[in-house]
């Protein structure tokens, strides 16, 4: 599973960039009955230490002016103090896309192609 520049804490997106122009979609975290279904939907409050998720890749970007890469910080750290597996790519530069150039997105995209590659044929041999 590759999660590229995601939007998982849905309890404080509307506090981050870009975030509070999000609330007319998603709802407001500030308003209780709007609060309680972003929290049942939100990855990062639902994950869950003891179920089996594949091996996710999380890849974002510093300089990301829409989704603040701390989304993809934080449910990274969630998956390493479960133990977990999981892959983090953080690009310095770029924006929404993880990539500044068509040199940064070559190298995401030959990371992504690697991780997809390595996964599918571990499986498809076992």
């Amino acid at each position: 599973v590759i999660v590229q520049v995601p939007l998982l804490d849905m309890l404080r997106f509307h506090l981050l960039l870009a975030g509070a122009s999000w609330v007319g979609e998603y709802g407001s975290p500030e308003v209780p009955e709007e609060r309680e279904w972003l929290e049942k939907m939100s990855p990062y409050h639902n994950f869950d230490a003891d179920a089996d998720y594949p091996e996710p890749f999380f890849v974002t970007s510093t300089k990301d002016d829409r989704v603040h890469p701390g989304h993809a910080r934080k449910m990274a750290k969630l998956f390493e103090a479960a133990g977990k597996p999981f892959l983090y790519y953080e690009n310095i530069d770029g924006g929404h896309s993880a990539a500044a150039n068509q040199q940064e997105t070559a190298k995401r995209v030959a990371l992504e192609f690697t991780y997809l590659t390595e996964k599918l044929m571990a499986e498809s041999t076992e």
